[in-house]
């Protein structure tokens, strides 16, 4: 037990001391990009999706 608990007090340690972190403000200009280019991209997959949707239904509607 006694190694976990050390395992983690020098995980942090590592943390705190000897990793780069990105300043704030990039970090949150950089998560507004990812969210926006996810939501572009879902709804491109979205129109996607619906269109061959219909051109599914409407090919299975003129073979009937």
């Amino acid at each position: 037990m006694a190694g976990i608990v050390s395992y983690i007090k020098e995980s942090f340690e590592e943390l705190k001391n000897n990793v780069s972190w990105t300043p704030r403000a990039e970090a949150q200009s950089l998560t507004v990009l990812v969210a926006v280019f996810s939501i572009v991209f879902s709804l491109a997959i979205w129109g996607v999706d619906t269109v061959f949707s219909k051109l599914i239904t409407f090919y299975f509607q003129l073979i009937n």
